[in-house]
C-alpha cells in the first residue's frame, strides 16, 4: 500500500522571496537552487532586480530583514507595482538543514507561495516622515544632555559646585554664570549676583559654591561644551519648527469654540526640560478630535510621540488588545500541556510604549489619580516594574478607545475607590475572623471605631 504524500496548496503562484543583507540581496523565484540570484544594493542594482522579477512573472514578494536595510528596496518595489510584504525573522527562522543565504531566500519563497507568512505592521508614508523627524529630535536631546553632563563635570573638577545651588546648569541663571566665567569674571560675589531672584539659595551660599581652582584645560572643555550645547539646542528648535509645519500640513484646520479654546489654554504650559516648542495640545486635539490631556500624566512629549509615531494609523488596529500587543505591553503566554510555561512580556523597543511607561511611572507617584489604586495593587503583588507595564497597557487601551471612537476620557475614580474600599473591608473581615475574638472584644472594637469616626 502506497503512502499518501500530503502537500500544501500553493496560494501565491508568482511569489518571490528576498533575504535582505547589508551589502547584497539574495532572490529566489522558485525552489530551484540554480535560479537563485544575488543583487547589489545600489540604485542600478534595484533596476536590474525589478527587470529580473518582471521577466520571471513575479507579482508578489516577501522579504525578511534585520535593521533598516529593507526600506529603500521596499519602497522601490512598491513603486514598481509589486505587492511587497515585510516579514519578521521569527516567521522564517525554522529553515530545515544548514543555514545559508541561498537556503534562506528559498525558504522565504516557499513559505510565501504557500501563504504561511503574514506581513509586519507598517506605518503610512506621512507618519514615516514625521517619525524620522521625531527620531532626529530624540538624538538632538541626547547630544545636548551629553554636553550638559560634560559642563557639570568640568565645573565639578574645578570645585565649582554650581550643580548644588542651582537646579539647572543650563537654565537662565546657570547660563549667565557660566558665560560670565568664560568671559573672565572670577569674583564669586559678582557671579552670585547674576542669579534669578526666584533661586531659593542665598547669594552667599551661591558665592561659596563658586570658589574653586580655575584650570585652563577645564575652562577650554567648558567653553567647547557650552558651544556644542547651544548648537544642539538651536537645532532642536529648528526640528520642532519642521515637525510643526508637517503636522499643520496633515492636520485639517478647524475653528474651535470658546470652551475648547479655554480647555486647550489651560494645558498650554510646558514644565519639562526639552518640551516641544510647538502647541502640541491644539495640534493633538485638532488631529484626534479628542482631548488626550484629560488623562493626568500624559505630557506634551507623550502626545507628540503619539502624533509622530502613530497618528491615524491607530485605526488600523481592530481592537485595543491588538494595539497593546503590538506595543508589547501584554504578556506573551506560552502554553504547553494545558499549563502556562512562560508569560513574560516580549522584548522590543517601541517609542510609544516607552512614552506610555514614563506616563505610567508618573501616575504611580501621584496620590489622587484615578489609576493610582490600580498601580499600587499591581505593585504590591508583582513589583513596581510590572505595575508600570500594566498601567501603560491600560493607558494604551484608553487612548485607543478615545481616538478610534472619538470620545472623551471617562474618569472612573469613584468606581475604583468603591471597589478598593470593598476589597479592604473584605480583607478586614477576614482578618477579624481569623483572630477568633469574643463578642465583648468585638463590641469594644466597634465602640472604639465609632469614636474615631465621630
Amino acid at each position: 500500500m502506497k503512502k499518501q504524500e500530503l502537500s500544501l496548496q500553493v496560494v501565491n503562484e508568482h511569489a518571490a522571496g528576498i533575504d535582505i543583507g547589508s551589502r547584497f540581496y539574495m532572490v529566489a523565484i522558485d525552489q530551484v537552487k540554480e535560479h537563485v540570484r544575488q543583487f547589489g544594493v545600489y540604485t542600478k542594482d534595484h533596476e536590474q532586480l525589478i527587470d529580473y522579477l518582471r521577466n520571471a512573472g513575479i507579482t508578489s514578494i516577501a522579504m525578511e530583514s534585520t535593521g533598516n536595510y529593507w526600506q529603500t528596496l521596499f519602497s522601490t518595489l512598491q513603486q514598481a507595482g509589486f505587492e511587497v510584504m515585510l516579514v519578521g525573522g521569527n516567521q522564517t527562522k525554522n529553515v530545515k538543514g544548514r543555514k545559508t543565504d541561498v537556503i534562506d531566500c528559498m525558504w522565504i519563497q516557499k513559505l510565501h507561495s504557500l501563504g504561511l507568512l503574514s506581513g509586519s505592521f507598517l506605518l503610512s508614508d506621512a507618519i514615516q516622515e514625521l517619525r524620522t523627524y521625531y527620531h532626529h529630535r530624540l538624538h538632538l536631546i541626547e547630544q545636548a544632555s551629553m554636553y550638559v553632563h560634560k559642563m557639570q563635570k568640568a565645573l565639578r573638577l574645578m570645585n565649582i559646585r554650581l550643580d548644588i545651588v542651582i537646579r539647572d546648569v543650563v537654565g537662565k541663571s546657570g547660563l549667565n554664570i557660566v558665560e560670565a566665567i568664560l568671559a573672565g569674571n572670577r569674583n564669586p560675589e559678582h557671579l552670585s549676583s547674576l542669579v534669578d531672584v526666584r533661586v531659593k539659595k542665598s547669594q552667599q551660599e551661591i558665592a561659596d559654591a563658586l570658589q574653586g581652582e580655575w584650570q585652563e584645560e577645564l575652562l577650554f572643555e567648558l567653553k567647547a561644551s557650552l558651544n556644542f550645547y547651544k548648537i544642539y539646542d538651536q537645532a532642536l528648535l529648528e526640528c520642532d519648527k519642521q515637525i510643526e509645519d508637517k503636522l499643520i500640513r496633515y492636520i485639517p484646520q478647524s475653528v474651535l469654540d470658546p470652551q475648547e479654546e479655554k480647555m486647550l489654554k489651560e494645558n498650554s504650559k510646558k514644565s519639562r526640560k526639552h518640551a516641544p516648542a510647538l502647541n502640541v495640545s491644539r495640534l493633538a486635539y485638532q488631529y484626534f478630535r479628542t482631548y488626550l490631556f484629560a488623562i493626568s500624566g500624559i505630557s506634551h512629549t507623550t502626545a507628540l510621540c503619539l502624533l509622530t509615531n502613530m497618528g491615524h494609523d491607530l485605526h488600523k488596529f481592530p481592537s485595543a488588545k491588538s494595539f497593546s500587543s503590538w506595543l508589547r505591553l501584554v504578556p506573551n503566554n506560552k502554553i504547553s500541556g494545558g499549563h502556562i510555561i512562560s508569560n513574560k512580556t516580549p522584548r522590543g523597543k517601541n517609542l510609544i510604549a516607552t512614552a506610555l511607561r514614563q506616563a505610567a511611572n508618573s501616575i504611580g507617584n501621584q496620590k489622587d489619580h484615578e489609576l493610582t489604586p490600580f498601580f499600587k495593587r499591581i505593585a504590591f503583588k508583582k513589583g513596581r516594574i510590572a505595575a508600570i507595564t500594566a498601567t501603560a497597557r491600560k493607558l494604551a487601551v484608553i487612548i485607543w478607545n478615545m481616538v478610534t471612537k472619538v470620545e472623551p476620557y471617562k474618569k472612573t475614580l469613584t468606581a475604583n475607590s468603591d471597589k478598593n474600599k470593598a476589597n479592604q473591608l473584605k480583607h478586614i473581615e477576614k482578618r477579624i475572623g481569623l483572630m477568633q475574638q469574643t463578642q465583648d472584644e468585638l463590641k469594644r472594637l466597634f465602640l472604639r471605631t465609632s469614636l474615631l469616626v465621630e
